[in-house]
């Protein structure tokens, strides 16, 4: 058995914990870069086993900057890439993104004990990648002579995890499978309009993303499906529920086919889901009161 490493005196979910509550973008990614690093040398002997010296806590606590300032979606500036600052508009909404995910990843390893070890390796990686990301979109950002803070943002990928705080289930279900595996679908239209405008850098710097994000999906699913077999759950049908129990964002074919699947997708349920999608907005076409976005 290695070693501790100098860096892990602090236990597992010390490191996690301090990561997650970390304000300043730049020492935040360093730290989920860290633990995964740590974690990739030696696991839970490099790490240490803390689980019952820090207890998980009662909401999400995520550290941010104190800018950008978080608004309501349509308060969102529109991301045209037309002009430098569409295109920083654009940008900027997807590295805020990617600093969210790297809370919503540091947040499912803090907050759910008891799981397998692969568990927790498997969301200290999607930390350390969605820093990796986060930092090439801030490049991109400053190229056009801005920054992370620069522009507006909302808050409605961390209220959903607030809603899922209790429930690892719900959490694998309703953040990598729901708003994720969403960005898979909205992703490959983004790359196009930034070919478009002939921007090659920030093509490569989606291209990176969108292939990350399908390893980040697959591994919620792997989860929900693990999950739901320990409770005698039906996957699908339950996923199904879950999007009605917690009144989640819809569902909004057209789906990125391809990299659905490859994230754990079956072919019957994008059909299945299809489906819905097309129920609820005839529903909603005749009166239907609209789910919350």
């Amino acid at each position: 058995m290695p070693s501790p490493l100098p860096s892990s005196r602090l236990g597992l979910f010390a490191r996690i914990l301090a990561a997650l509550r970390e304000t300043d973008p730049d020492a935040k990614c360093a730290a989920a870069t860290a633990l995964w690093g740590d974690w990739q040398a030696g696991g839970w002997s490099a790490l240490g086993d803390d689980c019952a010296a820090v207890p998980a806590i009662p909401l999400p606590v995520p550290g941010r900057p104190a800018r950008p300032e978080l608004v309501p979606p349509a308060q969102v500036p529109l991301r045209g890439v037309g002009t430098r600052e569409g295109r920083g508009a654009m940008l900027h909404a997807v590295a805020h993104i990617e600093f969210n995910a790297i809370n919503l990843a540091l947040d499912a390893a803090f907050r759910f004990r008891g799981l397998p070890a692969d568990y927790y390796g498997g969301w200290l990686q999607v930390a350390a990648e969605e820093a990796l990301h986060f930092g090439l979109i801030r490049a991109r950002l400053r190229g056009l002579d801005y920054d992370y803070g620069d522009f507006p943002a909302h808050n409605g990928l961390w209220e959903l995890a607030l809603k899922t705080a209790d429930d690892p289930l719900a959490r694998m279900a309703l953040v990598p499978r729901l708003m994720e595996a969403r960005g898979l679908d909205a992703t490959p239209p983004i790359l196009a309009r930034f070919r478009q405008a002939g921007d090659a850098e920030t093509v490569a710097a989606l291209e990176v993303i969108l292939r990350d994000e399908v390893g980040h999906v697959a591994l919620g699913d792997r989860w929900f499906r693990h999950l739901c077999a320990e409770r005698g759950l039906p996957a699908e049908a339950t996923y199904r529920r879950l999007l009605d129990d917690y009144r989640a964002p819809r569902v909004k074919p057209p789906f990125n086919t391809e990299a659905r699947l490859a994230a754990g997708f079956s072919a019957a349920e994008l059909a299945d889901l299809a489906a819905h999608a097309a129920e609820n907005n005839a529903g909603a076409a005749v009166g239907k009161p609209e789910e919350p976005a």
